[in-house]
């Protein structure tokens, strides 16, 4: 495998010459510029990773911190995150939630273990921190950016959606198809967003009439098993209900089969709404309707900024993520069908 130093006794010229090239930093001459690049191409070079952090100062690596990696949700992010960073010739450094501890200790043993591996800037997708957390990190806090949570001590570095707002869509989806005999599976109530949702689907429904103390609320781990047993609860609970809401797409994606398996037409006798809109609604069968959340632009822009940040670019970089509604083939008008009568 051809080096720097093979590069530059090809093209004639200094070891230094050669690297200013190749590191595209410093003043060469057009006509020496143009021999060295001839002879990469010639022989193949390819700078390494460590060549290039020597160069630039920098390790040239983004470190991303999630709590777990099973299901549906964190890997697409991961996949966009890791697709554009090796797009702009940069490396991905992934800890995840391990050990005894909380929510919270996990985080922060994740965040020392990038930092302790020389990432440029982190992207954190974790609620479970306080600001005091963001505030002990230091310089790098400078070099951080927050997905799906918002943080008072650094606004602009946090990009994040109005839950609220897509738990009210999501009973307005509901109430247009005359729903009104609903049963939610609502996900850990120690989760920020999760509380926001159902705190927004509740006071849509409350500002329709209907008394929300009235209706079925289970909380689930937002996992299909959590959806499964959830359901399993709610038809043995004998309430009658026209409409399920999960919180999450793996919620009900778990609920669905559950009914499938107990003989539960959907949606002839029980319509499901879902949240997120990942993959995985599309393939269900029927597939789920669900409240959209674009987590695409998120990750995206979230990453674009703390780009600009770390390396002084210029990408494009924007907050508005509006939130609406899929309807797919899991949501129909109320049933004359009851569960539970």
């Amino acid at each position: 495998m051809a080096t720097i130093k093979d590069v530059a006794r090809l093209a004639g010229v200094g070891l230094g010459t050669a690297s200013r090239v190749v590191s595209g930093r410093g003043a060469v001459a057009p006509a020496t510029a143009e021999k060295v690049r001839k002879a990469i191409e010639e022989l193949d070079f390819r700078p390494s990773h460590a060549a290039r952090a020597l160069h630039s100062g920098n390790s040239q690596m983004i470190g991303v911190y999630i709590p777990y990696l099973s299901g549906t949700f964190y890997a697409p992010i991961l996949q966009i995150i890791y697709t554009e960073l090796r797009a702009a010739g940069l490396n991905m450094v992934v800890s995840f939630g391990v050990g005894s501890g909380d929510a919270r200790q996990q985080a922060r043993e994740g965040i020392d273990f990038l930092m302790a591996r020389g990432c440029d800037g982190m992207l954190l997708l974790s609620n479970a921190l306080l600001e005091s957390d963001i505030e002990a990190l230091g310089p790098i806090r400078s070099r951080l950016v927050v997905l799906n949570h918002a943080f008072a001590s650094i606004p602009d570095q946090c990009f994040t959606v109005d839950h609220a707002l897509g738990g009210r869509l999501a009973a307005r989806a509901l109430l247009a198809q005359e729903h009104r005999r609903i049963a939610v599976i609502a996900g850990p109530s120690t989760v920020p967003d999760n509380v926001d949702r159902i705190a927004g689907f509740m006071a849509e429904l409350t500002e329709a009439g209907l008394d929300t103390d009235k209706l079925w609320v289970a909380e689930s781990n937002f996992a299909a098993d959590g959806g499964w047993a959830a359901a399993q609860e709610l038809l043995a609970s004998d309430y009658a209900f026209t409409a399920l809401f999960c919180a999450n797409d793996e919620m009900a994606v778990g609920a669905l089969s559950f009914f499938h398996q107990a003989g539960v037409a959907v949606p002839g006798a029980v319509s499901v709404l879902a949240y997120d809109d990942t993959m995985s609604t599309k393939y269900t069968v029927p597939r789920l309707s669900s409240v959209h959340i674009p987590w695409r632009d998120l990750a995206e822009n979230g990453l674009n900024f703390l780009l600009n940040r770390c390396y002084g670019l210029e990408r494009p970089v924007t907050r508005r993520f509006p939130v609406s509604v899929t309807l797919r083939a899991s949501l129909s008008t109320a049933s004359s069908l009851r569960v539970g009568q």
